[in-house]
């Protein structure tokens, strides 16, 4: 679908190569009525060219494809009303396209707020210290937890303060669903004041893709999700349920930036040589976690007892993240494929499978923010 698109702008755009070919009498064409000037002819040579130019920044997901795109359906449909008799039908792609470029608005707006909410979280993150972590340091936390941090090689390394990563996954929505969702997201966290931005591109339907963000600062969150950043789905903010279900999720995350394992905000309580029990309280809200251990110290999986849906009598579940694979980044082992599950009246579900990529420990670029 994405290739017809790009063939249905370009062909388009073509087109209107026509109108310069008549102009300087390149090429005779019976069926155009009207004369075209040799200036009307460059503009719509010019026509051709930005219909081009959106049609390859859109094909290569960049986000302001539209930009070149509004410019071409203005022109052209005013080249078009100048010569309708010739032309009208014209008018018809150049509808279709102007729905495409309502979208990539949409989406180009969506997606600037969210880069501004990054930037003022991370800005802020910055002005904090690392330290260097200390064996000594770590000696308060149960052994498991002690031999956890010490394989992955936090010891002799800096304090996370911020992390970014890209991620890439399959999701399914719901258990009877019988084909996996593709989705694309990335990642911003904040240890000093636990804090994280996720935002999420899902392909659920030809040329039409589903925008998320999840966002966690200051104690509250926000889960938004919108049809073509236009349609919103789903939109609830700092409702206790979901608070405390995010905050969960940054206590299960956790392991991507490791050494907030010694936040003053989580305290860590052992279970047995082969578990321990992290709980977090920031601003008011309170939410555990359980981290399962190899007999080797490797982490195997965190469970925690989440809310899935967030209506008045819904009850939290047990959500399970399993570690498939770990990768060493500046020298620190993490998770970075895992497979994320309900547990659904005794059955497993396991609703996401999902790799982290490009992961950076304390140097996020906020050059590409506006």
């Amino acid at each position: 679908m994405n290739l017809f698109f790009l063939l249905f702008i370009l062909i388009h755009g073509l087109l209107h190569i026509i109108g310069f070919l008549h102009a300087f009498e390149l090429v005779e064409i019976s069926q155009l009525t009207y004369e075209i000037s040799k200036p009307i002819g460059i503009i719509w040579f010019l026509t051709t060219i930005s219909f081009a130019l959106a049609a390859f920044l859109w094909f290569f997901h960049q986000e302001w494809w539209w930009i070149p795109a509004i410019v071409a359906l203005f022109t052209s449909q005013a080249l078009i009303i100048s010569t309708w008799q010739d032309s009208k039908f014209g008018t018809i792609p150049n509808v279709i396209i102007l729905v495409s470029v309502a979208i990539g608005l949409a989406v180009w707006m969506f997606q600037l707020h969210t880069y501004q909410e990054i930037k003022n979280m991370i800005t802020e993150a910055n002005k904090t210290e690392s330290t260097i972590m200390t064996k000594e340091m770590i000696q308060p936390l149960p052994i498991p937890v002690q031999k956890w941090l010490t394989n992955i090689g936090l010891i002799g390394k800096e304090t996370i303060q911020t992390v970014h990563f890209q991620q890439k996954g399959t999701m399914k929505l719901k258990p009877e669903q019988k084909e996996w969702t593709e989705a694309v997201a990335e990642q911003y966290v904040t240890t000093y004041k636990p804090a994280f931005i996720w935002k999420v591109t899902m392909h659920m339907f030809p040329l039409i893709n589903v925008y998320g963000r999840d966002r966690y600062v200051d104690g509250k969150s926000q889960m938004l999700i919108k049809i073509s950043s236009i349609f919103t789905v789903v939109n609830v903010r700092d409702n206790e349920k979901v608070n405390k279900s995010t905050l969960q999720r940054y206590l299960m995350e956790l392991p991507w930036y490791p050494s907030a394992a010694l936040s003053p905000y989580i305290t860590w309580e052992s279970i047995n040589k082969y578990s321990a029990k992290a709980t977090m309280n920031f601003k008011g809200v309170s939410g555990t976690a359980i981290y399962h251990f190899k007999p080797n110290g490797d982490l195997e999986k965190i469970s925690a007892f989440r809310y899935k849906e967030i209506d008045e009598h819904s009850e939290p579940i047990e959500c399970i993240g399993e570690v498939v694979d770990s990768t060493i980044i500046d020298g620190i082992t993490i998770p970075t494929k895992l497979n994320v599950s309900w547990m659904l009246d005794g059955e497993k579900f396991t609703w996401y499978r999902l790799e982290i990529l490009d992961v950076k420990f304390n140097r996020v670029n906020l050059s590409k923010y506006p």
